[in-house]
């Protein structure tokens, strides 16, 4: 028997063993890297609206600075389960670290890759990143991956330019102002307020489907939930109710106008910018999933992308088949 089919029967095993008390609040530690970005906006709706309490979990969020941190909370047992990018879960199979993503939260990541406007005009290509102070959520993370990609396509090495942890957030807002950074790879709000400002020029963008094949060649994974196969074997009823209230927040999302949205979020998401907060919104919604399944296509583009500038991942034999499932998706009531 497999690994995939020992944890598959595992999974029916704990499923089959019925449903929990109504009472009982199960302790959930979830890491999270730049919180209030629009990349996390479903994790977001699911704490906010509370989905998360009417499936009986006790979620504990922790905002960190990266995505790359927040896979080290998990790794290092202070988390259960990560709202992270998916390449992580490639990225540690090639380390002999199994994870596994169990619903998908984005469709396309809406990075965007963006000069500072005293650059802007000196900027001819890619290749003219070549030294460059790169602002990223922190090193390791998603947005690194990015710009590294654009970086060894264009005929560079990854570790030609510097990258600088800037956050998700208003510290990224104050790195590219006050000039400490010469080009910022970071999502929405972040990016139409600096664009707002004429503080950038954009050159690479994933925040439409078109863009994003532009940039890695095919449709790309985005935020999931990922954990270790060892919980959710633990854990299936607790997983599965993650994945119950995951599903219900993108169902609200897509039926919900930007308006209602913003109105479902804490008030510092928006940066000090509600209207282009609730703009910023509307233009995203198309990146988040429909149903929470994955799909292999996008999955086999990240191997691809992740294996042109890790040499892990290029050197490991990877399937993508055992970074993700939709055993959890598929039971959800009513999908």
């Amino acid at each position: 028997m497999t690994n995939m089919l020992r944890f598959l029967f595992a999974l029916m095993l704990g499923m089959a063993a019925g449903p929990w008390p109504a009472n009982a609040q199960t302790k959930v530690r979830l890491s999270v890297g730049g919180q209030s970005a629009l990349y996390y906006l479903p994790l977001n709706v699911t704490a906010q609206l509370g989905y998360f309490k009417q499936e009986g979990l006790d979620v504990e969020i922790s905002d960190l600075a990266g995505g790359a941190k927040a896979l080290q909370a998990l790794i290092g047992g202070s988390a259960d389960v990560v709202a992270g990018a998916y390449d992580h879960t490639i990225q540690m199979q090639a380390k002999n670290q199994p994870l596994i993503a169990v619903v998908t939260l984005g469709q396309f990541p809406g990075f965007v890759l963006a000069v500072r406007a005293a650059k802007a005009d000196a900027y001819r290509g890619p290749q003219d990143l070549k030294s460059m102070k790169i602002g990223i959520t922190a090193p390791g993370s998603s947005t690194h991956f990015m710009v590294q990609y654009i970086m060894v396509r264009a005929g560079l090495k990854p570790d030609d330019a510097s990258f600088i942890g800037v956050g998700a957030g208003s510290s990224a807002v104050a790195a590219i102002k006050r000039g400490e950074i010469d080009a910022l790879v970071s999502v929405d709000p972040v990016i139409n307020l600096l664009l707002s400002e004429n503080a950038i020029k954009i050159v690479a963008d994933t925040r439409t489907l078109d863009g994003t094949r532009q940039v890695y060649g095919g449709v790309y994974p985005a935020a999931v939930l990922y954990l270790t196969p060892t919980y959710a074997e633990r854990n299936p009823q607790t997983v599965q109710k993650l994945v119950n209230a995951s599903v219900r927040a993108l169902k609200w999302i897509a039926t919900h106008s930007a308006e209602q949205i913003a109105n479902a979020m804490p008030e510092a998401y928006a940066l000090g910018n509600r209207p282009l907060f609730v703009k910023s919104i509307a233009s995203s919604v198309p990146m988040y999933s429909s149903d929470g399944r994955f799909n292999r296509d996008a999955a086999d583009t990240a191997y691809n992308v992740l294996r042109e500038f890790d040499a892990n991942v290029r050197q490991a034999k990877i399937d993508v088949t055992k970074t993700y499932t939709d055993a959890f998706v598929n039971k959800v009531a009513g999908h």
